[in-house]
């Protein structure tokens, strides 16, 4: 429709264009315009190093925590004096690798 108006707007205009063929003129005028190019988004300085990521992932992924959940496993180390990030935080590092499932174990052991 766009491409309408455009073909039509030398000969009566934009606005009877626009009014003939039932389009809005700030359609007309919004997809007249450039897209601008999305910028991206800044690591915020609070976000996890990639080692304190990967130290996170291996006390998540330690034997010691093999049938536990991420909420399990902040309270356990939250007992024991340690703080690594919020329970929210494990659960994102491990949707990020794909390592979000089950975590007890079958009944083979």
């Amino acid at each position: 429709m766009i491409a309408a108006v455009a073909d039509l707007a030398p000969e009566v205009g934009i606005a009877a264009a626009c009014r003939l063929l039932a389009v809005p003129r700030s359609s007309y005028y919004r997809a007249c315009q450039p897209v601008p190019e999305p910028t991206p988004r800044p690591r915020s300085p609070r976000a996890l190093t990639d080692s304190e990521q990967n130290r996170i992932r291996e006390v998540l992924n330690s034997p010691r925590f093999a049938d536990c959940t991420p909420r399990q496993i902040y309270a356990t180390l939250l007992d024991e004096g340690m703080y690594l990030c919020h329970w929210r935080t494990f659960y994102r590092l491990l949707a990020a690798h794909d390592e979000v499932r089950e975590r007890r174990r079958g009944p083979s052991g």
